[in-house]
């Protein structure tokens, strides 16, 4: 038996659940090959299981037409020809077993594990199985982070950093020079500057200035590209991970005005927003140095209720973070109660952004830190904006 199985049947029986059916067809669940820590054959185009047990050997099923795809497997192999047959070889793998975790997760609360399809859930219970999320075992095995990764997401944050700084200097630069400079200009400028500094970013940057900043998900395009001019506000939303193997990301948000000062609303919805974000990574903070690993959705309900005593939380409209690792929007516990119910615990190894945000018709302000569990507290894995940026003009 490999280290990595009994790793995993170290985790099942932990979770109380008799085993762990990873299923795949077409290459749609990408988890189940990084679980196995397993290269996905070169043809899937059918469907094969590999059942985990708490205890005992694994045992794979695959297709006759592809009967060597589960070979570099663990454990024994077995092979199915008809739908019945399949059907068969499946019931006789779980025999004896009642609680089978699958990338399932109960009213897709979960939707980032939440892969395996409704008709093979519906085969599974068939059997007289009971179907229970493996959002907890994903997040073990995905989320949590080695020393290296964290040191390479500080390396990547410092670049990603000095970036943005540069960005802001532009800004002010072409404004100095020309009265005014494009979005999407700063957005190419940003791009060009991480492939410059060796850095993978999945999509954006996003630059956005006043009532563009007020759409969470605003990106400049060729279609739409606004002019930044003096007395104006700028919000830059950036994120990248070194180009290397195994690297994760660093993704930050952070606001400034083309002005000497903020005006007095922007100032006020700053304060909302940032408080909100300090009083989420305090409430994370002293829960985990309590012993106690909040969970996802807890730390969404602290923002939020911070923010509607506030007077803003009608208008904080997203989840309060996302989990951070090999892509942007990884796969352990995400802080949010508001699109999703996420009630997996925050724990030691994992990395999730904490972004509020207050997004009205005239601007938007959003403050996104990156968040770093262990097991002695929680803290801001860079710098942590104090004052919005005076970009000199």
């Amino acid at each position: 038996m490999n280290k990595r199985i009994e790793a995993i049947q170290e985790q099942l029986r932990e979770a109380g659940a008799d085993g762990w059916l990873l299923y795949d067809h077409h290459g749609r669940d990408p988890i189940a090959y990084r679980v196995l820590d397993w290269e996905m054959p070169a043809s899937v185009s059918r469907r094969w299981y590999y059942w985990v047990p708490a205890e005992g050997e694994p045992i794979g099923l695959a297709s006759r037409i592809e009967p060597h795809n589960l070979d570099s497997l663990a454990g024994t192999k077995r092979h199915y020809s008809s739908w019945r047959e399949q059907r068969e070889e499946l019931a006789s793998i779980l025999s004896g077993a009642e609680k089978i975790a699958m990338q399932y997760s109960p009213n897709c609360m979960i939707p980032y594990v939440s892969l395996v399809d409704g008709g093979t859930i519906d085969l599974v219970r068939s059997l007289g199985k009971e179907v229970v999320s493996s959002a907890a075992l994903v997040q073990h095995f995905e989320a949590r982070w080695t020393d290296a990764q964290f040191e390479m997401h500080q390396e990547a944050g410092r670049r990603v950093d000095s970036i943005l700084d540069e960005a802001f200097e532009l800004i002010g630069a072409r404004i100095r020079s020309a009265g005014e400079v494009f979005e999407l200009e700063i957005a190419e400028f940003i791009r060009a500057r991480f492939q410059e500094k060796g850095l993978a970013p999945a999509s954006g940057p996003t630059v956005a200035v006043n009532e563009n900043s007020g759409d969470p998900h605003y990106h400049p395009d060729e279609e739409r590209n606004s002019p930044i001019k003096a007395d104006d506000f700028v919000l830059i939303d950036l994120w990248g991970k070194l180009a290397e193997r195994d690297a994760v990301y660093y993704d930050i948000t952070w606001t400034g005005c083309c002005s000497a000062q903020p005006t007095d609303k922007v100032q006020q919805v700053f304060e909302a927003v940032t408080g909100a974000r300090d009083h989420a990574l305090a409430f994370i903070n002293d829960a985990v140095k309590a012993e106690r690993n909040p969970k996802g959705f807890e730390a969404d309900d602290a923002a939020r209720q911070y923010l509607d005593q506030a007077g803003w939380g009608e208008r904080f409209v997203h989840r309060l973070g996302h989990s951070i690792g090999y892509e942007i929007h990884g796969n352990g516990a995400n802080l949010d109660n508001f699109e999703t119910h996420d009630d997996r615990p925050l724990v030691a190894g994992t990395c999730f952004s904490i972004e509020p945000g207050v997004y009205l018709p005239e601007f938007g302000v959003r403050s996104e830190i990156d968040c770093w569990v262990s097991a002695e507290g929680a803290q801001a894995t860079g710098r942590v904006q104090r004052e919005i940026v005076r970009i000199q003009v």
